[in-house]
Formats: C-alpha cells, sequence, structure tokens
C-alpha cells in the first residue's frame, strides 16, 4: 500500500508555515510517505508572496515551495507533485491537475469570479477539493459549500481541532455521493498528526491523483 499526503505547506509559499519544504519532503520520507502534493496558499489565502508587480515574478516565487521540495524528493526518493489552495470567501480549495505554466498563461484569475476559476481547472483536466468545509477559525467568517463546482470533499483534516468539523464534512460529502479525500494540512514540522491517502498502486504524476479521486477508488485515508 502506497502513501501520500494531498495537503501541506510550505515556508517558502505559505504565510503561516515554518517549515521549509525540503524539511517538509524528508520529514515525510522518515514517516513512510511515497509521495507528497505540495498546495500552497495562493495569493487570495494566507500566501507568503506580497507586493510583487510583475505576474510571472509572483508566481515563479510562489512555486518555490513545490520546486524545493520536488528538488529534495529527487534526491531522497519521494514523489512531489504540485497543487494550490485557492480561497475564496471563505471556502478553501484544493486545486490538482494546473502547474505553475497554466498559472502564468492564466494572470487574470485573481480578477475573475471563482467559478469561472474552477472552469478553467477542469477544462485544463484539474478537479477541484473542497478543504476542510465546515472548519470554524475567526478568519473564516462563514461556511460556504459549492456542491455544483467541487469534485470531492476533504472529509478528514488533521488540522482540524475538533472532530465535529471533518464528521460534518463526511456527511456533506455521503449526502452528495463526493469522492472523499484526507490530509494532514501541515505547516510545521512540530506538528504531530498527518494524514493523507492510501492507494493500491503508486501515484508517477498528479493525474494519477486525479483519476483516483475521480474514480473513487482511493484505497483508504490514513486517519491517525
Amino acid at each position: 500500500m502506497y502513501k501520500y499526503e494531498t495537503h501541506l505547506h510550505t515556508r517558502e509559499a505559505s504565510g503561516c508555515a515554518t517549515a521549509s519544504a525540503a524539511e517538509q519532503a524528508r520529514r515525510y520520507k522518515d514517516e513512510g510517505y511515497d509521495g507528497i502534493i505540495v498546495t500552497d496558499h495562493f495569493f487570495n489565502g494566507n500566501s507568503a508572496i506580497r507586493h510583487w508587480t510583475d505576474w510571472n515574478d509572483r508566481v515563479k516565487q510562489f512555486c518555490l515551495g513545490y520546486e524545493n521540495a520536488r528538488n529534495e524528493g529527487e534526491k531522497i526518493g519521494l514523489k512531489v507533485f504540485f497543487g494550490i489552495e485557492y480561497t475564496y470567501d471563505g471556502a478553501d480549495l484544493l486545486t490538482y491537475g494546473v502547474d505553475c505554466d497554466w498559472l502564468c498563461q492564466n494572470s487574470d484569475i485573481m480578477d475573475i469570479h471563482a467559478y469561472e476559476y474552477v472552469d478553467r481547472v477542469h477544462k485544463a483536466g484539474g478537479i477541484v477539493v473542497h478543504a476542510h468545509p465546515f472548519r470554524e477559525a475567526d478568519y473564516i467568517h462563514e461556511i460556504k459549500l459549492l456542491p455544483d463546482w467541487v469534485d470531492g470533499v476533504e472529509v478528514y483534516n488533521a488540522g482540524n481541532y475538533d472532530d465535529k468539523f471533518n464528521e460534518r464534512a463526511v456527511w456533506y460529502a455521503e449526502q452528495y455521493g463526493f469522492p472523499q479525500t484526507a490530509g494532514g494540512d501541515n505547516h510545521h514540522l512540530t506538528s504531530l498528526r498527518l494524514s493523507g491517502v492510501f492507494s493500491e498502486t503508486p501515484f508517477e504524476n498528479i493525474f494519477d491523483y486525479i483519476n483516483a479521486v475521480k474514480n473513487n477508488t482511493i484505497s483508504g485515508l490514513i486517519i491517525p
């Protein structure tokens, strides 16, 4: 059985993270994971990338978390894939299947509605998974559900401080028949709980993970 983290952050690109990309890669390798998906906060979330006027330069800085993790992963034998945590009015949308070139080519995505953003992701072959949809926190002013726009639901998030947030996510996913995922939402090396998904076959690229979500063939969720 193969283990993958689907939701993690690096200090290179996420303003609330303290672990570097290389540190994250080494920890997950030590914990027996086969791969990680770096999902740093995008510019409409708690991004570490601020005050850039040139869009391509800003994207280049954003992608450093993924690139540094990938470079370390190549050294230690850990698969590293690219993702984004895109924020829309209280809803955090884990985005898989786009890359840094796509971001450069879509320099207006901060100016369009989230629905159009999701449409573009789908046209690129990607998917959107609603992260911790029922989390309550001082930075989340309302719970916003988007059942017509997401492709899956993160039903277990190790960063949730109350289990009821995960229980409600399970209910939501079951009501709509969404594929269910799990993630650590890990920002720090001091995080005690890690999460993710199991797969009976290895993921060689991000589209292997996308297909597992779309076809609901994830073997299981990593719930500590």
